[in-house]
């Protein structure tokens, strides 16, 4: 197993209404659409700056 590729279970727990159009267009980009939904992700530097750009919006799970 490659450890570079680490992968994060991201789930949106907040909804966007309210917050900005540029947090609305990240959630997009990450491929989330509805409250409590998730996507996994293989984290790479671009990943790790939308989930900071957004972490209040988000839960972040470390996937073994």
């Amino acid at each position: 197993i490659n450890m570079a590729e680490k992968k994060v279970k991201i789930t949106q727990i907040k909804s966007a209404i309210g917050y900005r159009h540029q947090s609305k267009d990240t959630l997009k980009a990450l491929g989330l659409k509805k409250m409590n939904s998730s996507v996994i992700k293989v984290v790479s530097p671009a990943i790790k700056g939308m989930i900071i750009s957004i972490n209040h919006l988000l839960k972040v799970e470390d996937i073994k």
